[in-house]
């Protein structure tokens, strides 16, 4: 698809230089959202409703993809994986929290009523298709798993997100329970692989290979890079408008540094020892394999509560006015049956995220025309 990856390379670099633009220009601006919390609960929050059960179970997939194709042969696998998960693309999200902390407030342009119908579908779109696709990698997850057991396991997996959503509070604690429980698993295949000191500074130099090749992530290098790319995008948009809210008191340049940094942290730990592990091919007993899907199923769950949460808020569908069960089944109806239907349909994250694209675009040209309402306003 070259024509979509030169939009998808456009579309990058104006998000780069726009959030370097906001760095300068706002440099003064103290961005805190309506729930304001510390830098960690925000951090916890983004990085678990930002990302899924991939994280967890992608890399020891894809390492040997990585190692026998030669258009990645400019660097290491793990630099490649760091690249498709890491740093730099947590910066999509920097932008879109920075417009919902500061620009929407004050233009409220996601209110116009054709921005937040497309809004909203993308939100309800992606939430069912991130469910969809742990649908259909269970069997890869879970070898052998019975078709009845896959259908009420997801069933379930929704079930809990749905009820989750019903309360901001819960989906705080899990989000810093599930992190909390990924630390946890970290420690614990750290000690399974028996990684030392010596193979921690290796893993640290064959991560230095996407920082000397940063620019070439910038745009994509395979269509499978393609792929997490309009993820991320397909991402962005809901997940900054969900988590500023959490904003406590940074301004920008710390905002960004935050979201470049700590999240890239315990990826950075996590991809490195399950490099060692598949380098030294070592055999993961069947304890630690159900662990990954365990912590990878409350990542799942994770995001969709977010996500619910936030679409649920936008088309005031809340607890509040539906009432608790009848909310919790509505979701739980809607959200299950598109899941369903998504095995008739031949839907891609591409496409969801070149709608975001658009969007982004739309956004922009929006807000050039209120330039003047937007400079006429305190920051």
């Amino acid at each position: 698809m070259p024509s979509a990856h030169i939009i998808l390379s456009i579309a990058i670099v104006f998000t780069l230089l726009t959030s370097v633009v906001l760095i300068f220009w706002f440099r003064k601006t103290v961005l805190t959202g309506e729930q304001p919390t510390s830098l960690m609960a925000f951090i916890a929050i983004l990085f678990t409703s930002g990302l899924d059960v991939g994280l967890i179970l992608f890399p020891l997939t894809e390492f040997p993809v990585y190692e026998a194709e030669a258009v990645y042969g400019f660097t290491n696998p793990l630099a490649i994986e760091f690249g498709f998960w890491g740093f730099l693309v947590w910066g999509f999200y920097f932008l879109t929290t920075f417009y919902f902390c500061v620009v929407e407030p004050r233009l409220k342009l996601f209110e116009i009523g054709w921005v937040k119908f497309i809004n909203n579908l993308v939100i309800i779109a992606t939430c069912a298709f991130t469910g969809f696709l742990f649908f259909s990698y269970l069997p890869d997850y879970i070898p052998d798993i019975p078709a009845v057991a896959r259908y009420a396991l997801v069933a379930v997996v929704v079930l809990a997100a749905v009820l989750s959503s019903t309360d901001i509070r819960w989906v705080v604690w899990l989000s810093l329970g599930s992190f909390m429980l990924f630390l946890v698993l970290i420690a614990v295949m750290l000690l399974h692989s028996d990684m030392g000191i010596a193979e921690f500074a290796l893993s640290g130099q064959y991560l230095g290979g996407y920082f000397r090749h940063l620019h070439r992530f910038v745009s994509p290098l395979t269509d499978y890079h393609a792929f997490y790319l309009f993820w991320w995008f397909a991402w962005s948009i809901m997940i900054g408008q969900f988590v500023a809210r959490f904003v406590g008191g940074l301004r920008p340049w710390q905002l960004l540094t935050a979201l470049l940094v700590l999240p890239s942290i315990p990826i950075a730990l996590w991809f490195s020892i399950l490099f060692y592990i598949h380098s030294e091919q070592i055999l993961l007993s069947g304890l630690l394999r159900s662990a990954m899907v365990v912590v990878g199923i409350v990542f799942v769950i994770n995001s969709l509560d977010s996500l619910t949460r936030l679409y649920s808020e936008n088309l005031n569908l809340t607890v509040e006015r539906l009432g608790r069960w009848t909310y919790v089944a509505m979701h739980w109806g809607l959200l299950f049956g598109l899941i369903l239907l998504y095995q008739f349909t031949p839907l891609k994250i591409e496409w969801i995220g070149m709608v975001v694209i658009l969007l982004y675009a739309c956004i922009y040209a929006l807000i050039f025309q209120r330039r003047r309402q937007l400079a006429a306003t305190q920051f």
